[in-house]
C-alpha cells in the first residue's frame, strides 16, 4: 500500500507500507520509501542482515513502526553493528505501541538507530 504525503499543498513521493505480523528480517526492498510495520501482540524482532546477505547501499534508510502491543527489538545480524541511544545501544527497542525507529546505514555493516526507542 502506498500513502501520499501532502506538504504545503504539494504531493510528495509516496511511501510503501510493508505490513508484517511476526519477527522480520529486512530485505533490499525495505530501503527507500518503505515503512515496515510489525503488528504482533508478543515481543518480536526486526533484524538488520549483514551486507554479505543483503547489500544495502551506504546511506540506506530503514523505517520501522511497532503497530501491535508487542515491543519490537532491533537486532543485528552476524557481523552487523548497531549504535543507538537506547538503553541497550546494540539492541534498541521501540518504546511503546505506535513507536517508530529509523535505521541509517553509515558504513557497510554499521547502522545508526534513532527514534522513539527504549
Amino acid at each position: 500500500m502506498a500513502v501520499s504525503l501532502l506538504t504545503n499543498n504539494a504531493v510528495s513521493p509516496t511511501i510503501n507500507v510493508n505490513a508484517q505480523s511476526a519477527s522480520y528480517t529486512a530485505v533490499l526492498g525495505d530501503g527507500s520509501n518503505t515503512l515496515v510495520t510489525i503488528n504482533n501482540a508478543s515481543a518480536n524482532t526486526f533484524t538488520i542482515p549483514p551486507n554479505s546477505s543483503v547489500a544495502f547501499p551506504v546511506g540506506t534508510i530503514l523505517n520501522i513502526a511497532q503497530t501491535g502491543a508487542g515491543q519490537t527489538t532491533i537486532t543485528q545480524g552476524s557481523g552487523v553493528t548497531i549504535v543507538s541511544n537506547g538503553s541497550t545501544a546494540s539492541a534498541p527497542k521501540t518504546r511503546v505501541q505506535y513507536s517508530g525507529a529509523t535505521c541509517v546505514q553509515t558504513s557497510a555493516n554499521t547502522w545508526l538507530v534513532m527514534g522513539d526507542i527504549a
